[in-house]
C-alpha cells in the first residue's frame, strides 16, 4: 500500500471532528475504550515507570535547567 494513502487517512482522522466518522474508524481498528497502554507494557517497563516516579515524587531528578547549565558548562556552548 502507498504511504501517501495512509498520510492522508491520518490527515483525515486528525482532522476530523465527525463523531460518528471516529467511531467508524474506532471500530474498523478494533480499538475498544478499555484498553489501557498500561496494560500493554511489560512488566519490567511498568516496574521503572513506577520507579522513576517513586524517585521525583521524593525530589530525585535533575531540573532541565541544570542539565542546560551542565552541557553549557562541559562542552562551551
Amino acid at each position: 500500500m502507498d504511504s501517501t494513502i495512509k498520510y492522508k487517512i491520518i490527515s483525515k482522522i486528525i482532522n476530523s471532528d465527525d463523531e460518528k466518522q471516529l467511531q467508524a474508524v474506532k471500530s474498523i481498528l478494533g480499538i475498544k475504550d478499555d484498553e489501557d497502554f498500561w496494560d500493554e507494557l511489560s512488566v519490567e517497563d511498568q516496574a521503572s515507570i513506577d520507579e522513576g516516579l517513586n524517585q521525583l515524587e521524593k525530589g530525585k531528578y535533575v531540573s532541565h535547567q541544570s542539565v542546560k547549565e551542565e552541557i553549557t558548562r562541559r562542552f562551551n556552548f
